[in-house]
């Protein structure tokens, strides 16, 4: 069944929250943020080598990315590596792929996945994707993976499960990041799990939505398909991708379905959407401090985030829940409760409004 399995990774994101690291030019999920040795988009591609072979793994990037995905994974056939010309959200990304897979697999099961998230229990992850894959088969169901929160998270967007006690149960509702106060509700009430953005489907029934839900969209793929691996097949794209809205595949898709299920899952997650969130998830010293580097000396320091280069010294002192980051020839000193300024940041300091 491996040869039936197909994954859609989309790698097209710029990462601006995590500026000064994390730049245009090789975003967060082409980066090693976790000091691994691996980056976040490597770590992705081999989450699901106990899946699927590699030739049916399709990253959708865009086009100044080619490069980078190639040299990080070259096992990837260079036919399924998918150029956007522009930035259109995640619908028309996951409609380009998936009209491109049924071409080549009209039984394909697909898992969709983000590029930079944190997944680290990986036999927990394979296992509750199998459940799901299973699920998915032989029905005309469009999944999504939720994970069952254990701490009240600002942060993430929640799932409303119909029925609590099952493990895979209709969707009711999906909502936005909370305050603390709807968190905590959330977390006693039991029938809300964390949207980990992970959504499993056959082609047969994304391809069907599709063509209910965004019909303009999907008659220009179809419209498309001779020309899937060919030498035209991005000439096409390059023509077609700026006509699309720039819209999520939750807006235009999943909150209009009927057949929308959630399955429980239980592995260890976390998008690493901020530095915060970073934070949480690496190595601290006796002080909570996370550091990068050897040559960083802290004094009166309390729950910071230093990431520095190593071939600096650098001394910080009285300093509790900072962000201290250089990188790229700048230097972001920023509290940690104020990290959502950091996209603002980045634009005023390269002359952007």
């Amino acid at each position: 069944m491996k040869s039936d399995t197909f994954v859609i990774i989309m790698a097209g994101g710029v990462g601006s929250r995590f500026w000064p690291v994390s730049t245009e030019r090789k975003p967060k999920q082409f980066l090693d943020m976790l000091g691994t040795g691996k980056t976040l988009f490597q770590h992705t591609v081999e989450r699901f080598d106990e899946i699927c072979p590699r030739r049916n793994i399709y990253v959708v990037t865009s086009d100044q990315y080619i490069d980078i995905v190639k040299s990080q994974c070259p096992e990837i056939p260079d036919s399924n590596i998918l150029a956007e010309p522009v930035m259109r959200n995640t619908a028309p990304c996951i409609a380009y792929a998936s009209y491109k897979i049924n071409k080549l697999n009209s039984n394909a099961n697909i898992i969709v996945t983000p590029s930079d998230h944190l997944i680290e229990q990986k036999q927990l992850f394979q296992e509750a994707l199998e459940k799901g894959l299973s699920f998915v088969r032989d029905k005309d169901a469009i999944l999504t993976i939720g994970i069952q929160p254990h701490r009240p998270e600002t942060g993430f967007g929640y799932i409303q499960m119909e029925k609590s006690d099952d493990e895979v149960g209709k969707v009711k509702a999906f909502k936005e990041k909370p305050n603390i106060e709807t968190a905590k509700e959330y977390l006693q009430r039991g029938d809300f799990l964390w949207n980990a953005g992970i959504f499993l489907w056959s082609v047969k029934t994304i391809t069907k939505a599709f063509e209910t839900y965004m019909p303009a969209m999907a008659r220009v793929f179809q419209n498309g398909e001779e020309l899937y691996f060919t030498d035209k097949e991005q000439s096409f794209i390059d023509l077609v991708y700026p006509t699309f809205q720039s819209i999520s595949i939750d807006y235009s898709l999943l909150e209009k379905a009927n057949n929308l299920y959630v399955q429980k899952a239980n592995f260890d997650w976390s998008d690493l959407g901020t530095w915060s969130a970073l934070w949480e998830k690496s190595a601290r010293n006796y002080s909570g401090d996370t550091v990068s580097s050897e040559n960083a000396y802290l004094y009166e320091t309390s729950n910071n985030i230093i990431h520095v280069p190593e071939d600096k010294v650098v001394v910080v002192q009285g300093l509790s829940e900072y962000i201290v980051v250089e990188s790229n020839n700048v230097l972001l000193i920023c509290s940690k409760g104020e990290e959502q300024r950091i996209k603002a940041f980045s634009h005023k300091a390269s002359g952007r409004k």
